[in-house]
């Protein structure tokens, strides 16, 4: 009995009983009928004639026991009352749960270098800032779930979007960003202090910093070295990437050599950092190697996917209980003669 009350009857498109055992309950009022005393006249018994063809009828004479019938309408609330006990319930839409991520700050340099033409992005040459907002805007669109926020450096680092689900406004944030707005010199060391400030108070374990940069620290307060010790402290991860092409540009098809365009990464800082916090070091020379390094990090810090589907349970005993009630009132309140 135990195991089929905690099992489900189910009927119909998504309704189902979730106390079925209730329904055993159903015919307890005609056995109560059935096997309860006879109900006896208190007035004297009177004779007259043809009281055996009366008696055969049915007829309840004076001093014979009888069974007056349960009422319909009470019998049918009483079914509903069972059927409200039983607790029909209907499932709901499918709700898939949200994905849980991390806490990741994207800090991007607007530095004077970042206008260099030296990247191919859909058949045609662009600068570098244009082919890392291309593929920084394709990272976003897979980081649901991730609580994302937005950080520039040059001279100055300056954090454009805090951290928030709405990767949207992450990415206009991103769009509009141009070469110079936080000046022409790279603070690599104050952009990590700053993202280390949004996130040291988020939970331990998800707290993500990927920079981007093609330069080397020419300004700021605060050392590269002495900001990846801060990071490691407050358990934020920095992975860095070193950014920038090879010193050649093309013109009508053909790779120029650009003297200095190459040569100022500090690849060694940027290693240095990447080790010390826990993070990874990439360097990508052209659009697709930069494509490859934030598919990745895509998989170094994996978004977790969400549980199965669920399908909530509505309680519907409400409706079988209000009708029971409105059966019983009407019974009651109808003159005996009109009851069924």
């Amino acid at each position: 009995m135990a195991g089929l009350a905690d099992a489900w009857l189910v009927w119909g498109e998504g309704m189902a009983l979730a106390w079925p055992a209730w329904l055993w309950a159903l015919p307890l009022p005609l056995f109560v009928w059935w096997l309860a005393p006879a109900r006896r006249s208190a007035t004297a018994a009177m004779r007259m004639p043809g009281i055996s063809r009366l008696s055969e009828r049915g007829a309840p004479p004076g001093g014979i026991g009888w069974r007056r019938p349960p009422s319909l309408l009470m019998l049918l609330a009483w079914a509903l009352l069972c059927l409200a006990a039983a607790r029909p319930q209907e499932l709901g839409e499918p709700i898939e749960p949200p994905r849980s991520g991390r806490d990741l700050m994207l800090a991007l340099d607007l530095s004077g270098s970042m206008d260099e033409p030296d990247m191919a992005l859909g058949g045609r040459t662009v600068d570098r800032l244009t082919a890392a907002k291309a593929v920084l805007a394709d990272f976003l669109d897979r980081r649901e779930g991730d609580r994302v926020g937005l950080l520039v450096f040059g001279r100055r680092a300056y954090a454009l979007t805090p951290l928030t689900p709405d990767r949207q406004s992450v990415r206009l944030q991103l769009q509009d960003s141009v070469v110079g707005l936080a000046g022409q010199e790279t603070a690599i060391g104050d952009a990590i202090g700053l993202a280390v400030k949004r996130l040291r108070d988020q939970p331990e374990g998800q707290r993500v910093l990927i920079l981007l940069t093609d330069g080397v620290n020419t300004a700021g307060l605060l050392d590269p070295a002495k900001a990846a010790q801060l990071a490691k402290d407050h358990g934020v991860r920095v992975h860095t990437v070193a950014f920038g092409g090879d010193g050649a540009m093309s013109v009508f098809g053909f790779q120029l050599p650009m003297p200095g365009a190459g040569d100022a990464i500090d690849e060694d800082t940027l290693r240095d950092i990447a080790d010390t916090t826990g993070g990874r070091f990439f360097r990508a020379r052209d659009t697709g190697q930069l494509a490859g390094i934030y598919a990745e990090i895509d998989r170094l810090e994996p978004v977790e996917q969400p549980g199965p589907v669920i399908r909530p349970r509505i309680e519907r005993y409400a409706w079988p209980l209000a009708a029971a009630l409105a059966l019983s009132l009407l019974a009651f309140l109808l003159p005996p003669r009109w009851r069924l």
